[in-house]
């Protein structure tokens, strides 16, 4: 399949395509016109580039799982470094939730002083 078709079918724009393929997590073949041309199994490797994107992955995370790709993801083991590479990550994420609940917690204690009541803001809660 060519990359637009590629495109669709994964929700990726071409642009992100082509970047996948710079970073060697995507290959693709030239057509004899120089069209990138894609094999059925590009939509389920996409796929599984973009979920773990999703979960707060680099491309360069994302290629240390580079053998799981091609399956089921969740039912592959990762490597040990894929491993470390998640807990990373996780740490790295913990970290911003815990950093933006404390941001919350000030911001509703202010509102809360300058009204004095309680004036949690809706969607504060």
């Amino acid at each position: 399949m060519r990359i637009g078709e590629l495109a669709r079918r994964t929700g990726v724009s071409a642009r992100a395509l082509r970047h996948y393929e710079q970073a060697g997590l995507l290959a693709s073949a030239r057509a004899a016109n120089g069209y990138r041309v894609y094999e059925e199994g590009a939509v389920v490797r996409v796929a599984n580039i973009r979920y773990l994107l999703d979960a707060g992955l680099t491309l360069d995370d994302v290629s240390a799982f580079r053998s799981c790709l091609d399956g089921d993801l969740p039912s592959v083991r990762p490597s040990a470094r894929g491993l470390e590479i998640a807990r990373e990550r996780l740490a790295v994420l913990d970290a911003r939730i815990a950093a933006q609940t404390a941001a919350r917690d000030r911001l509703a204690a202010a509102l809360a002083d300058r009204s004095g009541s309680d004036a949690t803001a809706p969607g504060m809660s």
